[in-house]
């Protein structure tokens, strides 16, 4: 088995209103020096070893993620 790692992100030209609205509470909360924040999601996947990257990635694109207005990492974690 092998543990797979799947972060999702707005892509960088979509507006992330979660995001800023912990950007403008941080301060508020006694936290200075936050610029910006962007909120995505995390995802954990336990696979078998048969299950190959390009699969990974159809998962991750068709599944996990809305390629339209997200960007997604695939990556292998510990052995």
């Amino acid at each position: 088995m092998a543990r797979v790692v799947v972060d999702v992100m707005p892509k960088p030209e979509i507006l992330d209103p979660q995001g800023q609205a912990v950007a403008r509470a941080l301060p508020r909360l006694g936290f200075a020096g936050v610029s910006d924040v962007r909120q995505g999601k995390h995802f954990e996947l336990e696979v078998d070893d048969s299950v190959d990257d390009a699969t990974l990635a159809r998962i991750a694109e068709g599944f996990l993620s809305n390629p339209v207005v997200e960007d997604f990492v695939v990556r292998r974690v510990g052995s």
